[in-house]
């Protein structure tokens, strides 16, 4: 700690307010159609386990696919630019899904839906990790995590009760007007735009592979994408696993809860994190994960699903920010972009993935099964970050100046 008393930089400005809401209003979309898809697949059109699995995670597969090339594509056209292109697209696609009359089309439009999704969210969470000041970058991305926040609480809660009455096409239609208040919202955004001279540090001589993903951050990503999978199984497959036991409501209240948990620890969290270290909120974050995905294995009972919220929720949204902010502080200012679309593209691929993999499961092994796999990825993770990041931690302050390569 150094003599300096002066007060620590902005962080809540115009512009990062800005960018919250208009996260939450595209996240709002993510969340609500990705929680309803699988069972309306299967309702609408008689889909297979599998095929309703793809019919959820068809959209994040598109997001990935945006994604691989977003981080290239900023430095070229802009963020301002790219982010209103690609929510215009995201309100025309949203649209569409109350003329999807066949299982194919509606598999088709959400991988369109989700490309426009990746491209707008990576513009986006871009920008913002350029408008957080570097000493509070793990407290910064925790606050603006909270957006997703109130899209989990709000999405799944909508989606499960219309989905229950089988009103989808209310579903649809509030996705297109969330859709259209985040395009709205954009409009009004000043977004710093990244450097693009040819002396800028690390601008030159990176290989065409290297523009398109950081290889810095891979090893903290392989973390997100085991816990990626692990909670893939529950936004894709909780309603189905509660209807089947005759309590259809204890999904809605899993998510309320849910997003309680990611407030409260998004409030505090990342503040430790800056001023005590990754080790300290990451390896119980972890641990709190499995757990809190494991007790969904054992009989369904409304104390063991809010317990596993609380877990849940405490543990996946450190993970969230706290894995990101370590991914950030691992390279230059230049490539921030390519950073944070790396770091969203490996997480897209665990949450695309991973319905697809955890469906198949389920006629072997059931929903209990499934979610014992999903802790033990979790278990496993720990052993991952430890590996990538863990032993190797340095100190807190090191987000206070530029990033480490």
């Amino acid at each position: 700690m150094t003599g300096d008393s002066s007060p620590p930089a902005r962080l809540w400005s115009r512009d990062f307010v800005l960018a919250f809401s208009a996260n939450t209003f595209s996240m709002m979309v993510f969340y609500l159609l990705l929680t309803s898809m699988a069972l309306y697949a299967a309702e609408r059109f008689q889909a297979s386990d599998s095929a309703a699995g793809l019919a959820s995670s068809a959209y994040i597969i598109g997001s990935v696919l945006a994604r691989l090339f977003s981080g290239r594509l900023l430095d070229v056209v802009g963020r301002k630019r790219m982010l209103l292109v690609s929510l215009a697209a995201f309100v025309a696609f949203s649209l569409l899904y109350v003329l999807a009359d066949t299982l194919p089309v509606l598999i088709g439009l959400r991988f369109l839906h989700g490309v426009a999704f990746g491209a707008g969210n990576t513009a986006l969470g871009a920008s913002v990790q350029a408008i957080i000041p570097p000493a509070r970058r793990s407290e910064g991305t925790g606050y603006y995590g909270l957006s997703a926040t109130l899209a989990t609480a709000i999405g799944p809660f909508l989606a499960v009760s219309l989905s229950g009455s089988g009103n989808y096409e209310a579903i649809f239609h509030a996705s297109s007007a969330f859709s259209a208040a985040a395009f709205a919202i954009a409009l009004l955004l000043r977004l710093p735009e990244p450097p693009r001279h040819a002396g800028q540090p690390g601008a030159r001589k990176r290989g065409f592979l290297a523009s398109l993903v950081e290889p810095a951050v891979l090893p903290v990503t392989a973390v997100i994408l085991l816990a990626g999978v692990g909670y893939s199984g529950v936004v894709a497959f909780l309603a189905s696993y509660t209807s089947s036991q005759g309590m259809a409501n204890l999904a809605s209240w899993f998510f309320l809860i849910y997003a309680v948990a990611v407030a409260v620890a998004r409030l505090f969290m990342g503040r430790i994190q800056d001023r005590r270290g990754d080790n300290i909120v990451i390896y119980p974050a972890l641990a709190a994960f499995a757990v809190g995905v494991g007790l969904l294995a054992f009989q369904l009972a409304p104390a063991t699903v809010a317990a596993a919220a609380v877990l849940a929720g405490f543990g996946y949204s450190t993970l969230m920010s706290g894995l990101q902010a370590i991914a950030i502080s691992r390279v230059p200012p230049a490539h921030i972009g390519t950073a944070v679309s790396t770091f969203y593209l490996v997480l897209d691929v665990g949450a695309g993935l991973g319905p697809v993999l955890l469906g198949a499961l389920v006629p072997a092994a059931g929903f209990q099964g499934m979610y014992a796999a999903c802790s033990v990825l979790a278990v496993a993770a720990i052993g991952v970050y430890h590996l990538a990041h863990g032993r190797h931690q340095g100190p807190a302050v090191r987000r206070a100046g530029p990033a480490n390569p």
